[in-house]
C-alpha cells in the first residue's frame, strides 16, 4: 500500500469527527467539573465565576472546537504534522495560562490553580480525541 493510500485510509467522515469532538467536550467538561468542585472544597472563592459550570463548560466547548479546527489545518498544510503538534499543542496550552494568571486577585491560588489544571485536562482530552478521529498521517 502506498503512502498516499494510507493517508486516505485514515480519513474519517464528518459525523465521526463531530462525534469525537462532542465526546471530547463532554469528557473534558466532566473532568473540569471535578476539578472545580475539588478547588471549591479546598477553599477557592465560591463567587469565582470561572469555576462556575456555565463559564468553564462554554469555554471548554470553544477551546475544543477551536483546537479541532487548528488540528485539521495542521493536518492539511504541514509536511510533518506530528512534529508540529508535538511542540504546538503544549505551547498553546502554556499561552492559554496567561489570562488565568491575571485572575489571581479574584480567585486566589486555588482558583487559578484549578483553572490551569482545567486547561491541561481539556488539552489532553482534546488531543486524545483528535488523534482518534483525525489521525495525523
Amino acid at each position: 500500500m502506498s503512502v498516499a493510500s494510507d493517508a486516505v485510509a485514515v480519513r474519517r467522515g464528518p459525523l465521526v469527527v463531530a462525534g469525537g469532538v462532542l465526546a471530547a467536550i463532554v469528557v473534558a467538561s466532566v473532568v473540569d467539573t471535578v476539578i472545580a468542585l475539588l478547588a471549591l472544597a479546598a477553599g477557592a472563592p465560591d463567587d469565582f465565576e470561572p469555576l462556575k459550570a456555565p463559564s468553564y463548560i462554554f469555554l471548554t466547548a470553544v477551546g475544543v472546537v477551536a483546537g479541532a479546527v487548528g488540528w485539521a489545518v495542521v493536518r492539511k498544510v504541514s509536511k510533518d504534522p506530528q512534529a508540529l503538534v508535538r511542540w504546538l499543542a503544549p505551547t498553546l496550552v502554556v499561552v492559554s495560562f496567561v489570562p488565568d494568571f491575571l485572575l489571581f486577585g479574584d480567585g486566589g491560588a486555588r482558583g487559578v490553580g484549578a483553572l490551569l489544571l482545567m486547561h491541561v485536562a481539556v488539552a489532553a482530552t482534546a488531543v486524545f480525541a483528535y488523534r482518534k478521529v483525525m489521525p495525523l498521517t
